[in-house]
């Protein structure tokens, strides 16, 4: 795995897209905006802090315990009550100032990001429960960055649980109102540390899938049988090397993150999809070589492997229409032509492995998406 900084994802991106004379970004706030979901359902939002005393931080020596921050999205009835803030005040600062260019812009720029969740609405019910849908970040990032991907899942029938990895995030707040930040891999990334990484995250997933087994909550809008696992960056090579070995988790999609290590320690025998950007083709020419070492070991009978063209790393989560909003170099793509073919490659994922339902889509390239190439 390459290199990482314990500086932000916004610094990430944005070198990687730089290009030599760029304006640094106007000292005006900007208006900032998400793709509203496009399914049926209104969608509500709450956040679980979760304790789990069976082990110490795996990042920090001195926490004998391990806490989570947990974002439920999911079916909600119509309410009038208020969207739910993006990210709190801290974790937008520790963000926004870990990009210089972004320094004369107001701290709270990403507190005010507006949602389309309700904080707190009540749930729907439904017999059986919904699938459930794991998310699991890239390194660095908050939770909040998939929110687009999880309003949308939760707009169209399905409860989503995006998971904070507490110190593999640049800032997570606490209800006590403490706020945490990056401490994991800050030497840089070695095989490994990526080995660890995987481990990590699919112990915070399984306590995770435990805790809201056990909510007498939560459980009973939840359909145990049908639970998927969706990952950007180090969060979609975690979920690949969760799958195979997961008894609860039966499909999973890695969003354009790399394999660290470049081979899961069994065959990945479910269910699995891998989008990308261009780098990760098999034509790239040794740009990413771990897609290519890690595909002989996806053994199932159902499996894809996408890129998009014009695609960047930040192409399938919220920074793709974010960062140009503050004022950043865009992708080759558009933000939301490129969040808009995420959700529905990703969607019909969904609704194939986890409710049955037949997707053309998935067969064969669309004249609806000619940047999506299947290979």
């Amino acid at each position: 795995m390459k290199k990482i900084m314990a500086a932000s994802v916004l610094a990430l991106s944005a070198s990687l897209l730089t290009p030599l004379g760029t304006t640094p970004a106007q000292a005006a706030a900007p208006r900032t905006a998400l793709p509203a979901p496009t399914g049926d359902l209104p969608v509500g939002r709450t956040d679980l802090h979760l304790i789990d005393s069976s082990r110490p931080d795996p990042w920090v020596a001195d926490r004998n315990v391990r806490e989570l921050m947990v974002t439920l999205w999911y079916p909600a009835r119509k309410t009038r009550g208020k969207t739910a803030p993006y990210l709190t005040p801290k974790e937008s600062e520790l963000l926004m100032r870990s990009e210089p260019r972004l320094d004369d812009l107001p701290a709270d720029t990403l507190a005010k990001v507006p949602t389309h969740a309700r904080a707190g609405a009540p749930a729907v019910t439904r017999k059986g429960g919904w699938p459930l849908v794991v998310l699991s970040p890239g390194m660095t990032m908050p939770r909040a960055t998939m929110t687009s991907l999880a309003e949308e899942f939760a707009s169209r029938g399905y409860l989503v649980a995006g998971i904070e990895h507490t110190y593999e995030s640049l800032g997570t707040t606490f209800p006590d109102g403490r706020t945490v930040t990056f401490e994991a891999g800050k030497a840089g990334q070695t095989p490994e540390t990526g080995a660890k990484v995987a481990r990590v995250r699919a112990a915070d997933t399984e306590f995770v899938l435990d805790r809201l087994g056990r909510s007498k909550r939560w459980n009973r809008l939840i359909d145990e049988r049908r639970i998927a696992m969706v990952g950007h960056s180090v969060g979609g090579q975690s979920a690949a090397h969760l799958l195979p070995v997961s008894k609860r988790i039966k499909a999973a999609v890695n969003l354009d993150g790399t394999y660290n290590p470049k081979t899961p320690a069994e065959p990945v025998d479910k269910p699995f999809m891998m989008i990308g950007n261009p780098r990760h083709a098999p034509e790239a020419g040794g740009k990413d070589g771990s897609w290519d070492a890690f595909w002989p070991h996806v053994t199932g009978d159902w499996k894809r492997r996408l890129t998009v063209t014009g695609a960047e790393h930040m192409s399938f989560v919220d920074y793709a229409v974010l960062l140009p909003q503050l004022g950043l170099p865009v992708a080759p793509m558009d933000g939301k032509r490129s969040i808009a073919i995420t959700r529905a490659y990703v969607t019909a994922f969904l609704d194939l492995h986890l409710k049955g339902k037949r997707q053309p889509l998935l067969d064969k390239p669309s004249k609806d998406y000619p940047e999506v190439k299947f290979g």
